[in-house]
Order: structure tokens, then C-alpha cells, then sequence
């Protein structure tokens, strides 16, 4: 159970409470125990009043209650807000909490436009990063209206809703911070379509996996060193996609397939990918790979992990053994964008609720192409072009971006 949750209910104002209403902020704080929001309302109710608004904090066992009322006007029963007052005090010193009651006028002010979810994730989560989001979030114009914690392990992840600030400059304003702080921060749009069903698309190798597929393919041919040396050049975008795959396949000439399931064994989840695909899957949510290593073994991983989508290049198998070719459209930096967008027709969804997830320069353009893009352990060069970054090694972490909460994620595990 998380140390810290909150809950907002905001009714529809009725014609009666008009901005020149009287109106009361009832504020209650102390130690936490069941009955302290009903005892509230039922000593609330003996005046008659109507609920403007409702707030609750509980944080570390206190809690901290807000309700936003009507004053009494006397009309009906000659109550007073004198008599309120010492009614509410002398319930809540009866608990041993305490009251606080501030006079006003109306409801709360309206909400700033423009409207955003600003998540913030630390490995620990600083103080010194925390006030420097905060005032980056200021700096821009927004206001934070509400603070939420989604989790506390693996990473502490903290979401702002803010408002009064554009989600294009927030994002570039803190994604700066972000990366002077050494902390993960991601800024999306409020609004229905963060809840509508979602595509989510991945890159496997170093993503999905920890591995390089094709350097277990080149471990079992011997040439592992010269496969990695052309990889990274390709990941650090120094080399051609295209060029550097075919190069290092070549080197897989003669390679019995049945090397094929030797890797497949090999293969290493990273940790919190079983958990993020389970539990997007769960929510609705359809879930894809595109990989610029090898359908031999994304086919095994759709199969394992209940995939919607995969697709990758195909290496070239003839008499049993490899031939140094790959067969059929290349999946490159511009194919991963194109089969983001082609799994996004077939899934019905808009491109602007995708997210692309990805660590390499040959994922750039389907991280730009997607809703929210997120370079997950990336390339300094793919973290400043991405919409957000992670720089912890859990995949799962992900959720958090999308405003899920571990809570959530481990309430859907023990009903299973």
C-alpha cells in the first residue's frame, strides 16, 4: 500500500452558488483513522449546506481534509456560521484533530489553459531535483494544481497535473532541467485521450532485451568482436543501417540453423518487460516490436509474450544452414517509423496516442513519430531528440509515463 494517496471529487456547481456566494473552506489535519470523512459531513450536515468541493490527503498515517461549502444563511433553522464553527472545532478537538475554517466567496478559481501531466521519475528521487522541476514548471507559467505519487519502487515516480502552461513548452523547458538534474521527467497533454486505447510499440534489442541479437548469433560463429565494433558505430548513427546489416551478416555464413534456438535460449528479458506487457495487455492496450535484428527470434517473443505486432529482417536459411543474406523488406530507422504507422492503422488507433519506445539512433524517427516517444537507456544523441527519457533499467517504469500506478499494476497481479 502507498505511504501517500489523495482522491478529488469536484461536483457540478449549481446556479445557487454563484461567485459572490458566501462559502466556507472547512480544513481538518491530524492522525488518520477510519470515519474522520463522514464524521466531517455528518456535523456538516445539521446546517444544511451543499458540497462545492472535496479534498483528502493521507500521507504517512495523516491526513489532511478539505471541503469547499456553502455558508449558512440562518434562513431555515437560524444557524449561524458562529455556531458552525464551534460545532466543527469542538468535533474535531473531540478526535483530537485539528480545524481550520476560512471565509470566501464562490468556488475555487478556475484551472489556468493548458493542461498537463508532468511525470517525474528518480533513482532516488532528490530534493534538489524535485525543486528544480518545480521551478522550472513556475518558469514557464504553469501552476501545479495537484501532486500524486505512482510509485515508490523500483524508481520513485511523482505525477504533477499542471495547468496555465503550453505541454510543448513545458516539455522543452523541463526537459533541460531534466538532464542537468539527472532525473527522468515526461510531459503529456491532459484529457480523455490519455485514457483511450493505446498502441505501444518497442525496439527489442537493448529495449525488450539486454542483448544484441545478432552478436549471440555472432558469438556462435566467432566473430563476435567484429559484429559489436560495426553495432556501435550503427547505433551511434556513424554508419548506414543498411550497409552495417548486411556486413554483419555476411559473417553468419554457414552457421547451422539450429543455432536459431540455441539463441532464442539466450535470450534476456530486461527486467519489467514481462510486467509492462502484462499489464498494458491487461488495460486494453495493444503491444508491438519492430526490430532491426531478426524474425527468428521476435516471432519466439510474440509467441511468448502475447505480442500484437512484431516485425523484423529475416535471415536467410537454405539447406539447413545460413547464408550470410537476409530475405525481404529491410527494417531500418525509416521501416521502424513506417511499421509504427502501419500498426497503428491496423489497430485502429490514432498515431498521436502511440508510444514508440526505443534506445538507438535507428529509432529516432518512430520515436518522433509517435505520440510519446521515450528513450528508454538511449544514446545521449537519441535522449535529447526523444519526447521523454528513462535512464533506470526498468522497462516497466514505462507505465508510470502513462499515469498507471505500481498499486494498480500489483492489484491486477493478485486477482490473476
Amino acid at each position: 500500500m502507498s505511504a501517500s494517496h489523495a482522491s478529488h471529487i469536484t461536483p457540478a456547481v449549481t446556479d445557487s452558488t454563484d461567485e459572490d456566494a458566501p462559502t466556507l473552506l472547512v480544513k481538518i489535519f491530524g492522525r488518520d483513522r477510519p470515519g474522520i470523512t463522514a464524521g466531517l459531513f455528518d456535523t456538516l450536515a445539521a446546517y444544511g449546506l451543499d458540497v462545492i468541493d472535496i479534498e483528502q490527503v493521507v500521507t504517512r498515517g495523516r491526513i489532511t481534509l478539505c471541503a469547499l461549502v456553502t455558508a449558512p444563511t440562518g434562513e431555515a433553522d437560524g444557524a449561524t456560521e458562529g455556531e458552525l464553527r464551534a460545532t466543527v472545532h469542538s468535533w474535531a478537538d473531540s478526535l483530537k484533530l485539528q480545524a481550520e475554517i476560512i471565509s470566501g466567496h464562490g468556488d475555487n478559481s478556475p484551472r489556468g489553459t493548458g493542461r498537463s501531466h508532468v511525470t517525474m521519475l528518480g533513482h532516488p528521487l532528490s530534493a534538489e531535483s524535485t525543486a528544480a522541476i518545480t521551478a522550472a514548471i513556475t518558469g514557464t507559467g504553469g501552476n501545479i494544481d495537484r501532486i500524486f505519487r505512482l510509485a515508490k519502487y523500483p524508481v520513485t515516480a511523482v505525477e504533477f497535473d499542471v495547468s496555465g502552461a503550453d505541454t510543448a513548452t513545458l516539455r522543452t523547458a523541463l526537459a533541460t532541467k531534466a538532464a542537468a538534474k539527472r532525473v527522468d521527467v515526461a510531459v503529456v497533454s491532459s484529457g480523455l485521450q490519455r485514457r483511450a486505447q493505446r498502441l505501444v510499440v518497442m525496439d527489442v534489442d537493448s529495449t525488450l532485451i539486454q542483448d544484441e541479437v545478432i552478436e549471440l548469433f555472432a558469438a556462435h560463429a566467432g566473430c563476435e568482436a567484429e559484429v559489436a565494433g560495426v553495432t556501435e558505430a550503427a547505433m551511434r548513427g556513424e554508419l548506414d543501417f543498411e550497409q552495417s546489416l548486411h556486413a554483419r551478416v555476411a559473417l553468419l555464413k554457414g552457421l547451422d540453423a539450429s543455432v536459431v534456438e540455441k539463441v532464442r535460449s539466450e535470450v534476456r528479458l530486461t527486467p519489467g518487460a514481462r510486467t509492462l506487457v502484462r499489464t498494458l495487455k491487461r488495460l486494453g492496450y495493444q503491444v508491438g516490436v519492430v526490430s532491426g535484428g531478426f524474425t527468428q527470434v521476435t516471432d519466439d517473443l510474440q509467441e511468448r509474450l502475447g505480442l500484437d505486432f512484431a516485425s523484423a529482417n529475416t535471415l536467410e536459411i537454405v539447406d539447413g544452414r545460413l547464408t550470410g543474406r537476409v530475405t525481404g523488406e529491410i527494417v531500418d530507422r525509416a521501416g521502424k517509423a513506417r511499421l509504427l504507422r502501419r500498426f497503428a492503422e491496423q489497430a485502429g488507433v490514432p498515431l498521436e496516442q502511440t508510444v514508440a519506445i526505443g534506445d538507438g539512433a535507428n529509432d529516432l524517427d518512430m520515436l518522433n513519430a509517435a505520440g510519446l516517444g521515450v528513450a528508454f537507456n538511449a544514446k545521449p544523441l537519441v535522449r535529447e531528440a526523444a519526447h521523454t527519457a528513462v535512464n533506470v533499467p526498468f522497462l516497466d517504469t514505462v507505465l508510470y509515463l502513462l499515469g498507471i500506478t505500481r498499486d494498480e499494476v500489483e492489484a491486477a497481479d493478485i486477482r490473476d
